[in-house]
């Protein structure tokens, strides 16, 4: 790797069905990892059970963080399953039993105060479970959310000072027989809750009513200069949403590659008027939204995601900057059939500027039996490396860069 900036340390972990690792550190990829998370759903177990859910048949193949020290696997139905560094499988991680519920894959880790917060959602009642694990890895806090639905709620948003759920048109179904329980009911309204952070937060709850749609994933959510809420990321209405889910389920009749219709949306609310102010800001079919986490509940310039083609085919692949001042939109184009995985941000050594850093993303070539670890400079999109992995990865999701030091 030649670059100005200095070298990475640390590893990368994307995830699929199974966690894939390649450790950066001098310019060089030192070593590469590639295990399956032992759980009881690899042996076969249901995840249903005489008894209600079995929390620890999971698939662990959403996402992967690192907190307090452990490295968890996540699938948003299950408990996490605890890692070794070596990519071993430790166990089911309830937090002590201070964990009640499934949790959700795609927990914010304050950059202030080092709290992981997080919520599991279920399809029955309590809807939503709120938790709060502090920089040790202890859950301090948890709360059962009012006025939650059965709406899937895949991620969420946090601020300086609060909280912020999406429930949007895709609910519970049981009768959906693609295997994920889940479809578009016109009758399911779409909303936005806000909660202060804090021991009495949930009890505060407030809901507003928004334009229908879908958001899988949140770009980030910050409160402006005149204490309003600003959030924004990818959604899509209900075509959107046939395309891309008819796709990551495995629909019968779906192309070899994915297709989206997106839509990247802000929502300002006013939380002394009550009111929402809602504005598409850009309809480039994207997904897997991500940011400097530096900036993670506060107002940041710069961010970052994955572009899909359209129903048409146009457009392909690409990894795309955002500057929300200027309004510019840069994409990096992978190639056709090049299908790049979410492009995680890696701060620079000493860094001075919002993205003075790298982006990695695993790009699996669909008709190819290869993959590659692709370096990005953040500030300008230019290749700065491509690590080519011994063998093809299955098409990723997420991923973490994990500091050295932080297991």
């Amino acid at each position: 790797m030649t670059t100005a900036k200095p070298y990475l340390t640390g590893h990368f972990t994307p995830v699929a069905e199974e966690i894939t690792a390649t450790g950066l550190s001098g310019g060089r990829a030192e070593w590469y990892r590639n295990r399956w998370v032992h759980t009881p759903a690899l042996d076969g177990a249901p995840y249903m059970t005489e008894h209600g859910p079995d929390l620890t048949a999971s698939a662990a193949g959403t996402h992967v963080i690192e907190h307090a020290g452990r490295l968890l696997a996540l699938c948003e139905a299950n408990l996490p399953f605890e890692l070794t560094p070596e990519l071993e499988t430790v166990g089911a991680y309830d937090f002590d039993g201070k964990l009640r519920s499934a949790m959700t894959a795609h927990p914010k880790e304050d950059p202030v105060t080092g709290e992981l917060h997080f919520f599991g959602s279920s399809p029955f009642p309590p809807f939503l479970t709120y938790y709060v694990s502090d920089a040790k890895g202890s859950i301090t806090h948890s709360a059962e959310v009012p006025g939650a639905t059965a709406a899937l709620k895949h991620d969420f948003a946090l601020t300086r000072r609060h909280v912020v759920f999406v429930e949007g048109n895709v609910t519970f179904d049981h009768t959906e027989a693609s295997g994920i329980p889940y479809s578009w009911s016109d009758r399911q309204p779409s909303r936005i809750g806000v909660m202060p952070r804090g021991e009495d937060g949930a009890r505060h709850i407030r809901w507003f009513s928004i334009e229908p749609g879908n958001m899988l994933h949140v770009s980030n959510a910050f409160e402006d200069g005149q204490g309003r809420i600003v959030l924004e990321g990818p959604t899509v209405d209900r075509e959107g949403f046939r395309l891309s889910w008819n796709w990551w389920v495995g629909a019968p009749g779906r192309g070899s590659e994915p297709v989206s219709r997106s839509y990247t949306r802000r929502w300002v609310l006013d939380m002394s008027a009550g009111t929402v102010d809602e504005q598409i800001i850009d309809d480039l079919p994207v997904e897997f939204p991500t940011l400097n986490e530096a900036y993670l509940g506060a107002e940041n310039r710069y961010q970052y995601a994955i572009s899909f083609p359209n129903e048409e085919g146009l457009g392909g692949y690409g990894v795309v900057k955002y500057d929300r001042v200027s309004g510019a939109r840069r994409i990096h184009r992978v190639g056709d059939a090049r299908m790049p995985s979410e492009a995680v941000f890696v701060p620079a050594a000493d860094a001075t500027c919002e993205d003075d850093g790298y982006l990695l993303t695993v790009v699996s070539d669909l008709k190819q039996d290869a993959s590659q670890l692709l370096v990005l400079d953040a500030s300008g999109l230019e290749r700065v490396a491509t690590v080519h992995l011994p063998h093809r990865v299955s098409a990723g999701l997420h991923g973490s860069w994990i500091p050295d030091g932080a297991l």
